[in-house]
């Protein structure tokens, strides 16, 4: 699952059930968000994954800090969601960056 994570281009973000589908196991997307939470190696990307329908969802108790690197590559974050969700979102169904 970690090299789907490394996959998710700067400016894009991928929901746990994307990254669970891409990696073959469409319905371990909680078994997605515990390798997130446990993830310290800094060449995944972890603040790239977030919850369904743009909710941004957790990151090591530090939601301030996910904001802080969606927003530094570009993407557009309120208090708790992605702003345009559905265009930014990789899903690996097309060929290129989405």
């Amino acid at each position: 699952m970690l090299a789907v994570v490394r996959r998710i281009p700067p400016g894009r973000v991928a929901t746990y059930g994307d990254v669970a589908r891409l990696a073959g196991r469409p319905r371990a997307w909680r078994g997605v968000g515990n390798i997130m939470r446990g993830c310290h190696d800094p060449s995944v990307p972890c603040h790239r994954v977030i919850a369904a329908g743009g909710a941004l969802g957790g990151f090591g108790g530090s939601l301030q800090l996910k904001r802080e690197r969606l927003r530094a590559e570009g993407i557009e974050v309120t208090t708790a969601r992605i702003r345009r969700f559905d265009e930014i979102r990789c899903t690996g169904k097309s060929s290129g960056a989405r």
